[in-house]
């Protein structure tokens, strides 16, 4: 399975962690059945997720395929159908790792989907060029956050990462503490072990502390091939005095570049049309460090059970304007 996971990746430079073995073992581990089509050069994961408002299957990251090969298109969406019919699915959810352009639009609108109600991981970010040198880096950053970098380093900020049980166990307490302040829904402590077992010494966890050891910021990194997602974050209330977030990405940014990493997934901003967005204030923090910014197309929806589906969706259109997302 990773022998071919490597090699498909080869093939999709655009694939990340969300089609991976790794990705597959943490859904399995929090208690999701998982399946992965595979053939010699395209490759599908899908999880079959049970909620309260129906069972469904979803496709995060892909599928990995040639979209401009019509009958290998064909042949996984008619897969993807088939899997879905049989696990008794509501409807299938994916987001493929497809820019927003209409031409991909009009694709899968051909394919019989349409915009989900929800959106499935991060459609709109920043992803940075690891290739560039560090002065490059620096350059390309909003002069704030460039000044915010140096002065960490004047105040003696350090920053490590960590793997243990512990530490994670760490960040979860404090995330909680976050999530409070900042009102969004953190991942419970079994989701962060399964991460931790599942992707091993690529699942690192980033802590910025003061030079007397006190924590000021948080950040869980996913590693898989050529890129690395800022996946989770949490902060302490000096994180609001401290630049210890800009210490931790920076830290961050330089270790995987001498890891050979090729690109940093800043993993999810507001769309830029959306000044209320709940991600705005991070928005900002994380277009700061000059990445391109890229729109994924947003999910889409594939309905296999149409009265569910409209109850379903009623529900999720809702609940997305109530968290401001």
């Amino acid at each position: 399975m990773e022998n071919k996971w490597h090699k498909i990746r080869t093939l999709y430079p655009e694939a990340n962690f969300l089609q991976s073995p790794a990705w597959q073992k943490v859904n399995q581990l929090v208690g999701h059945k998982t399946i992965i089509d595979i053939s010699h050069d395209t490759w599908c994961l899908m999880i079959v997720k049970n909620a309260k408002r129906g069972r469904y299957l979803e496709v995060p990251g892909g599928p990995l395929v040639d979209w401009q090969n019509t009958a290998q298109v064909k042949q996984i969406f008619q897969t993807i159908r088939a899997t879905a019919k049989q696990e008794q699915c509501v409807f299938v959810r994916l987001r493929p790792q497809l820019r927003q352009k209409t031409e991909n639009a009009e694709r899968l609108k051909n394919l019989g989907t349409k915009p989900a109600p929800m959106h499935l991981h991060a459609e709109h970010t920043v992803i940075i060029d690891l290739e560039k040198s560090e002065d490059e880096l620096l350059k390309a950053m909003r002069k704030q956050t460039r000044y915010e970098v140096r002065r960490a380093n004047k105040l003696g900020l350090k920053v490590a990462w960590g793997n243990s049980q512990e530490l994670f166990e760490e960040f979860h307490t404090v995330q909680t503490e976050t999530a409070m302040r900042q009102h969004f829904i953190p991942p419970d402590l079994k989701t962060l072990l399964a991460e931790r077992e599942a992707f091993g010494k690529n699942a690192r966890l980033y802590v910025a502390r003061t030079a007397e050891g006190i924590a000021v910021a948080y950040g869980l990194i996913l590693i898989d091939g050529s890129e690395a997602e800022y996946f989770e974050a949490a902060s302490t209330g000096l994180n609001h005095k401290l630049p210890g977030a800009y210490a931790l990405q920076w830290q961050v940014i330089r270790d995987l570049k001498a890891l050979g990493i090729k690109r940093y997934n800043l993993w999810g901003i507001a769309p830029q049309s959306a000044k209320h967005h709940r991600y705005a204030g991070v928005t900002t923090f994380k277009t700061g460090f000059g990445g391109e910014v890229v729109e994924y197309l947003p999910a889409q929806d594939i309905i296999i059970k149409p009265m569910r589906y409209w109850v379903n969706w009623l529900i999720e259109t809702i609940r997305k304007k109530k968290r401001h997302l």
